[in-house]
């Protein structure tokens, strides 16, 4: 009896992995367009574009900030696709999801980088992050589910995917809740949290 074409869609994990370093090659490219050279006409002198280079600053400071997400969100999915042994065609699409709201990311950033002081556009930029980080969660208990992932993988693989995946929102959740005080200790909150997932810092006592 012949297999039904849902059972053997998207099997292919090398493909979605292929696919999905494209998506986040252009995402993070369309990042950078925020960053515009001040006009030719606004200038007139060394000081006008020492000025009009510092008024960069904030959209500088959005596209780093967003440039680390994407990298360390494409690190946790990569991390993800190396433990599988194969895909199906419902891992397929939560993966497309998942690069969907990546995808997602230049837009957010420009908005926030032009409108930093007011709180709907961080509240934006927050659900994007948290939209990645659930979707990329439920990848990883359908792959476990499903029984897509390798033979050999060790439960504390399984358990520390998760782990670092829920702490990460949760502190995402906690930056983005600090808007009600200020937008920009929200910024400066997930700034640091991103450093610290970008730069894994070695604590004493700590195994990474």
């Amino acid at each position: 009896m012949p297999d039904s074409y849902n059972r053997i869609a998207g099997q292919n994990a090398e493909r979605l992995a292929a696919l999905s370093d494209g998506v986040f090659a252009v995402a993070m490219t369309l990042l950078v367009l925020n960053l515009r050279a001040p006009a030719v006409e606004a200038i007139h002198s060394e000081a006008d574009l020492w000025t009009a280079t510092g008024a960069l600053a904030p959209r500088l400071l959005m596209y780093m900030l967003s440039f680390m997400t994407l990298g360390i969100f494409w690190v946790g999915q990569q991390t993800q696709l190396n433990y599988l042994a194969r895909s199906d065609r419902s891992l397929s699409w939560i993966h497309l999801v998942f690069l969907f709201a990546v995808s997602m990311m230049p837009f957010s950033t420009s908005l926030l980088a032009q409108f930093t002081a007011y709180r709907l556009p961080l509240l934006i930029y927050w659900a994007n992050i948290l939209l990645i980080g659930i979707v990329l969660y439920a990848s990883w208990v359908c792959a476990l589910g499903s029984g897509l992932v390798k033979e050999d993988l060790a439960p504390q693989v399984s358990a520390a995917i998760k782990r670092r995946i829920l702490i990460a929102q949760a502190l995402y959740a906690l930056g983005a809740l600090l808007c009600v005080v200020n937008t920009y200790w929200s910024i400066g909150f997930i700034l640091l949290v991103e450093l610290n997932y970008a730069l894994a810092p070695r604590l004493p006592g700590r195994r990474r």
